[in-house]
């Protein structure tokens, strides 16, 4: 009986590999798209979005989540870049499984936790922002969504990024409600999850190696329940 369990985590832990998400618009399954959009092409090989995903992805005010880059003027193409290939990550990303959480939302069943973001990447994306402007440092939740768009919420101001967002790490961090992890880990390390790559996505070696500290985790868990177990059973008689 034990044999078992441990080999159902096992194929739980295996799912985490290539799964979709439970969100608003990702398929229920990852597989190929010959047609994806400029910065979401490099999932095309086994993607968990659709090109019209990808295309709405680099639309001001799309569709997907009417959110407005422009809550405080226009945002620079340097900074909006990351923020589509931040979309092109989220939205296609088949290796997310291992931070996959659920979302008590009513836009979507999960989310991702802690994903961990690679320093470079994240340096990166806060170096071309730097110069923009925004009034919120979570961009999750707070707005006001009265006219369907969000727009900043009343006695908010927009203030420089670097006042809102004062490092790389409280960007990463706090603007999507902790979906990322800022880490010390550069690009190509094998332990950062890469938001931009070309050729054979490096993600899922990153999620393999997470999904095996979580299944070790589990494993061990497991074995001192089971122990446990044992030893109270062995008292009674």
């Amino acid at each position: 009986m034990y044999l078992l369990v441990l080999l159902y985590v096992g194929t739980l832990s295996l799912d985490k590999l290539n799964m979709c998400m439970d969100g608003k618009h990702q398929k229920t399954a990852p597989g190929p798209e010959g047609q994806l959009f400029l910065q979401c092409t490099p999932w095309r090989d086994n993607a968990c979005c659709t090109a019209n995903t990808t295309e709405e992805a680099h639309e001001d005010n799309s569709y997907l989540y009417n959110f407005n880059w422009n809550h405080c003027g226009a945002m620079s193409p340097s900074c909006k870049r990351h923020f589509i290939q931040d979309t092109c990550f989220y939205e296609c990303s088949p290796h997310l499984g291992p931070w996959i959480q659920p979302a008590d939302e009513s836009w979507r069943k999960e989310r991702v936790l802690n994903v961990p973001i690679c320093k470079d990447e994240c340096e990166q994306w806060w170096e071309d922002c730097k110069d923009d402007f925004t009034c919120k440092s979570n961009w999750h939740k707070g707005w006001d969504w009265s006219s369907k768009v969000n727009k900043c919420p009343e006695g908010s101001k927009c203030r420089k990024w670097t006042e809102v967002f004062p490092t790389p790490k409280s960007m990463c961090e706090e603007i999507w409600s902790n979906s990322y992890l800022y880490t010390t880990h550069l690009k190509g390390s094998g332990r950062c999850m890469q938001l931009w790559f070309s050729g054979k996505n490096p993600n899922r070696e990153v999620a393999e190696y997470y999904n095996q500290a979580q299944q070790s985790r589990s494993f061990a868990v497991t074995t001192l329940l089971f122990l446990a177990a044992v030893v109270f059973s062995a008292t009674k008689y």
